[in-house]
């Protein structure tokens, strides 16, 4: 090759190398907010705040003239004004199936103690939603291990549901359960917000070696800067996508959608966004839309989304719950009395539904599930007259069939935290218990 030819192929490379790099500097430092000027950054980029180990890793999240304001990604203790800024590209995310098994924190970096990442590429966080005419349509059954989902509110693969509950109602357990027991080849799992406490007994506990061997976990523990929290869910969400993309299907889970939002809502107050519903400013619900439509099913592949829902003061219609309900393709509501009483997973299966159960399941599945629920539903409309004792037998033959069997019906609502329920035995006790209700009735 010439030395006019290697000039030419070097060409563009030298110049990017020599091209004088924009250096900033950190005007002020307010709360969570980081303002630089001349940086020159977009919304969206990462910029280096301060030299040497203790530099800060910040993210541009609004711009005026000549000022961008930045959330930090990591401690902002010891920054001072004048501090020099430097631009840093912008977040990119570890993807491939190297990433099977391990762990990461909100930015995609490993946490596990088991060295580099073996990833197949680095992507951009920031994707797209699936074109809505490319989208394969949902028509498969998805065994999520959970006896009364699997049957009462059939999930599909390629599916967006949501787990509705306030606090300490069992959501974080009704999703390992689904961790350990759903037929997904490939799981990502994203703990938003989590006490620290608890990601290592998940870890161990509920996923196990063989649950953590086809998964990958990304976590950002609650005392996590707030652009971390909310990066962490996009972080998860593009590494799932890229499975689908692949043709594979996975299952994405996180917890919890609510923290995302309460992250995003840190955010926006910060950068002087305007307060809406109860303090949310109007970019968290254009985020929550933003994150959720990616997740679903692709040309080929899919990514079927398990979200956890943290309903404030058991509210199920309060701003975030009621934003989730709109855009998910079904919901599973928690039941503060059912857990009370033990009863676990505590589903109110009445209050439940799968938006897609019917194009997942056959007539008879269908019908199975329709006469436990017209059971259950007249069980529930006749307990006051029952708790009263004014209720006379005979007067409806479902509530008598509720009352005579309801151990059975309990029972059958009823699973262990490390029971197995294969879709098909969960299917055929069902069959048996409509058969019994159906000789009582």
């Amino acid at each position: 090759m010439t030395a006019l030819a290697t000039r030419r192929v070097l060409a563009p490379e030298v110049v990017a190398a020599a091209r004088p790099q924009p250096v900033g500097v950190l005007r002020t430092v307010v709360g969570l907010t980081l303002e630089v000027v001349g940086t020159r950054s977009a919304v969206g980029d990462l910029v280096r705040v301060g030299e040497g180990p203790d530099n800060v890793l910040a993210e541009v999240v609004a711009t005026t003239e000549g000022v961008a304001r930045c959330m930090p990604l990591g401690t902002t203790h010891g920054l001072r004004v004048g501090t020099h800024v430097r631009p840093a590209g912008s977040l990119r995310v570890p993807v491939g199936p190297g990433l099977l098994g391990r762990v990461l924190d909100g930015l995609g970096r490993p946490i596990d103690g088991r060295g580099p990442l073996r990833a197949q590429a680095w992507v951009p966080v920031d994707g797209s939603a699936p074109h809505p005419l490319e989208r394969s349509r949902v028509d498969t059954p998805l065994d999520l291990g959970v006896r009364v989902l699997d049957t009462l509110v059939t999930a599909g693969r390629g599916q967006r549901l949501g787990l509705f509950a306030g606090s300490g109602v069992g959501k974080s357990s009704l999703l390992s359960m689904i961790a350990r027991g759903t037929e997904a080849e490939v799981s990502v799992i994203a703990l938003v917000g989590e006490r620290g406490r608890e990601v290592r007994e998940f870890l161990e506990d509920d996923l196990g070696p063989e649950g953590l061997a086809r998964s990958v976990v990304v976590v950002a523990t609650s005392d996590e800067p707030p652009m971390v929290r909310m990066r962490s869910a996009f972080v998860a969400t593009r590494i799932a996508e890229h499975l689908r993309d692949e043709g594979r299907h996975a299952v994405l889970m996180m917890d919890s959608l609510t923290r995302v939002a309460m992250a995003q809502r840190e955010i926006g107050l910060s950068v002087g966004e305007p307060p809406a519903t109860r303090g949310y400013p109007p970019s968290t619900f254009s985020l929550l839309a933003q994150l959720l439509e990616r997740a679903g099913t692709g040309a080929r592949g899919s990514v079927t989304g398990l979200y956890t829902v943290l309903v404030d003061g058991d509210d199920h219609n309060e701003p975030i719950a009621d934003a989730a309900r709109s855009i998910l393709d079904g919901h599973v509501v928690l039941d503060r009395k059912l857990a009370v009483a033990g009863h676990f997973p505590s589903v109110d299966a009445l209050g439940s539904i799968s938006r897609v159960a019917s194009r997942v399941t056959s007539d008879e599945q269908r019908a199975l599930a329709q006469r436990l629920r017209s059971v259950m539903a007249a069980r529930r409309s006749a307990q006051d007259l029952l708790d009263v004792g004014a209720y006379v037998t005979g007067s409806n033959p479902l509530v008598d069939a509720a009352v005579a069997h309801g151990a059975q019906i309990d029972a059958f609502l009823r699973q262990g935290m490390a029971e197995a329920a294969p879709a098909a035995s969960s299917w055929a006790h069902l069959a048996a218990l409509v058969q019994t209700l159906g000789d009582a009735s």
